[in-house]
């Protein structure tokens, strides 16, 4: 039996019991003074379904939390991170009550966690255990110290089991029916999609039923290209499938060291075949009709394809959430 598996079985006032000590203190804190989301938008989406299917979309939420399982460094990178995320917990807390109150069903879109602890990956157990969820997974899920390595497959397989073991659909291609719509989510976390996924993903379209892909990382859009491009002064898009030739114009630091190449965001975002096949394939689809993504940390509406808007929902941490009407 795996930690998340164990965790349902055992109910929710045990749940809170097995719970760190500073779990306590969070939930006597919100009991006392909970908050509320600082933003829900309010979408309905026409995708053919039986009946209605209202969800609430959150992502980014970006847990920090340590205990003595924890080794000195991950204590001390959630001193430091935990600063850039204080309220990531009672927003947290305020989209499950939000969701509960109104029956919705919850998508999370990725990073769930800031990086890979015992406790984080504990209290991402539990929370799931409270509601009905369905997750895609983000680039933060699968990482040791926020930084100081190269992101690619190798780097993910490092936690990639103990990951997944919390979650509650698989993290690479998963699928779920609600209402005659398809719901598939996709790991497009480190700006590709592999020929495995593509194929994967076909299969799912060729059922014949309305999809709704979820992910984390922005697909290329122009509009949303060119203002996070201006956000982030031409340093990345942050957006998978973003053309070769806006790429090759990302501003590079010129004081980076040789060995240091590899933290460019020009060459993390390698030109990869794959993924722009995956593009170009998904762009023609005309079941495809919306995609949910997060990353960007705000709000982002931008038609995708002929067929299919992409929403990008603002981050958790900072109490941001779409309510979902799917019709």
């Amino acid at each position: 039996m795996n930690r998340r598996e164990f965790l349902h079985l055992c109910g929710g006032l045990f749940l809170i019991s097995q719970l760190p000590e500073r779990a306590y203190a969070h939930f006597a804190e919100l009991a006392d003074e909970p908050i509320s989301l600082k933003e829900v938008k309010r979408l309905k989406i026409a995708v053919g379904a039986s009946a209605p299917i209202r969800v609430l979309h959150i992502s980014d939420t970006h847990l920090t939390r340590v205990d003595s399982r924890d080794n000195e460094r991950k204590h001390t990178l959630a001193a430091s991170r935990s600063k850039a995320f204080p309220m990531a917990e009672q927003y947290l807390d305020a989209a499950v009550r939000y969701a509960r109150e109104r029956d919705l069903k919850i998508l999370h879109t990725g990073d769930m966690q800031d990086f890979v602890s015992e406790a984080n990956l504990d209290f991402i157990a539990a929370t799931f255990a409270t509601g009905d969820w369905y997750t895609s997974a983000g680039n933060h899920e699968f990482s040791q110290y926020v930084g100081g390595a190269k992101e690619n497959a190798e780097y993910k397989a490092q936690s990639y089991d103990k990951v997944q073991a919390v979650f509650p659909n698989d993290l690479t291609v998963a699928s779920r029916v609600i209402n005659g719509v398809n719901f598939v989510a996709i790991d497009n976390v480190y700006y590709y999609v592999t020929a495995e996924q593509h194929a994967a993903v076909k299969r799912e379209f060729e059922r014949g039923l309305p999809v709704v892909l979820l992910c984390h990382i922005p697909f290329y859009t122009p509009k949303h290209c060119l203002d996070a491009l201006t956000r982030h002064q031409g340093r990345t898009s942050y957006m998978v499938a973003t053309p070769p030739k806006v790429i090759e114009d990302f501003r590079r630091d010129p004081s980076s060291a040789a060995s240091e190449t590899y933290r460019s965001r020009a060459v993390s975002y390698d030109i990869d075949q794959p993924t722009y096949d995956f593009y170009d394939w998904l762009k023609e689809q005309p079941q495809l009709k919306a995609i949910l993504c997060g990353h960007m940390h705000e709000f982002f509406e931008e038609q995708f394809s002929p067929t299919a808007v992409q929403y990008t929902v603002g981050a958790n941490y900072f109490g941001y959430a779409q309510e979902i009407e799917f019709v």
